[in-house]
């Protein structure tokens, strides 16, 4: 690591805001990953002075939000991470048009929407991810997804310069956009929601809790669905007609009660979980001839 760098970095976000040797393990759902060389949680206005400092001494970095869609390897991650987290300070609502920061968790964005009487984002309210997160791989459940609420969003390109991008920009699609393509990094998102009854909102988004209560497994670490939808067909569905409901590698497991979830049953480690996925994937292409792809992005070193 660059000492000149490391310095330069403290200056910028504070000494005592820069942790070295960091387990990523504390920073993904999954509860697995070795350490970050170094991980920091800047505030907005820092980002682009620190993508310039990265560009000037070739310094690799990641950005990461609710490490909920991550598999970061036992070896851990080299170079920086800068994990976007939530500031109550970036949110505001002008009518029916919500700003909201990279950071925030969509839960809470979901919330502070129907705290107001804006309905749209009920389908939101139970993803565990960031909103940054969200813009990046498009996220959605029980029919909606973020491209059909986002209007603009608010990016650094890798030399810090500021983009605005309309949704139609994003190319957004299944559980992808530009950003990664293009070396993004998502500050703000601006979303379109709708007036609507309060209480009905609510009604909504407990009634969609109560189905990821009832099919999902909450009680363990996991990165929500592990696969993406092959054309056509129900990852979870394959899984589970291929006779894999339960099987294990080491400590993860194709939970029981969703197929479609691969889930750390408390000590599975990042080579376990990577492994159990290359074998489900091989299984059910042996059996059925569909492979299954990774929706969990892989990051790091295993």
């Amino acid at each position: 690591m660059d000492q000149q760098f490391l310095t330069e970095l403290k200056g910028i976000v504070g000494e005592q805001a820069v942790l070295e040797n960091e387990p990523m393990s504390r920073h993904t759902t999954f509860r697995v990953g070795g350490p970050a060389d170094m991980l920091i949680q800047p505030p907005k206005e820092k980002l682009a002075e620190i993508l310039k400092l990265c560009g000037q001494y070739g310094q690799s970095y990641c950005v990461i939000g609710n490490g909920s869609n991550l598999l970061v390897g036992d070896k851990g991650i080299r170079g920086l991470v800068i994990e976007m987290v939530s500031r109550e300070d970036e949110f505001s609502i002008d009518g029916e048009m919500m700003t909201v920061g990279a950071g925030m968790l969509l839960s809470k964005a979901a919330h502070l929407a129907a705290g107001v009487g804006l309905s749209g984002m009920e389908f939101a309210a139970g993803i565990p991810g960031s909103i940054g997160g969200a813009v990046v791989m498009n996220a959605g459940a029980y029919g909606g997804e973020m491209k059909d609420i986002l209007r603009t969003v608010t990016v650094l390109d890798g030399a810090g310069r500021e983009k605005r991008l309309t949704a139609e920009e994003l190319e957004l699609g299944y559980r992808k956009s530009c950003i990664l393509k293009n070396g993004y990094l998502v500050t703000e998102a601006v979303v379109g929601l709708k007036k609507d009854d309060r209480e009905q909102i609510r009604a909504r988004m407990e009634e969609l809790k109560q189905k990821r209560i009832e099919k999902q497994p909450l009680e363990y670490p996991s990165a929500g669905s592990t696969f993406k939808r092959p054309e056509g067909y129900f990852a979870g569905k394959l899984i589970m007609d291929a006779g894999l409901r339960g099987y294990r590698v080491g400590g993860a497991q194709i939970s029981e009660k969703h197929c479609g979830f691969v889930i750390n049953t408390g000590n599975a480690t990042a080579s376990d979980i990577r492994r159990l996925m290359q074998e489900v994937s091989d299984e059910v292409e042996r059996q059925f001839g569909v492979r299954l792809e990774p929706e969990v992005k892989l990051l790091g070193e295993f």
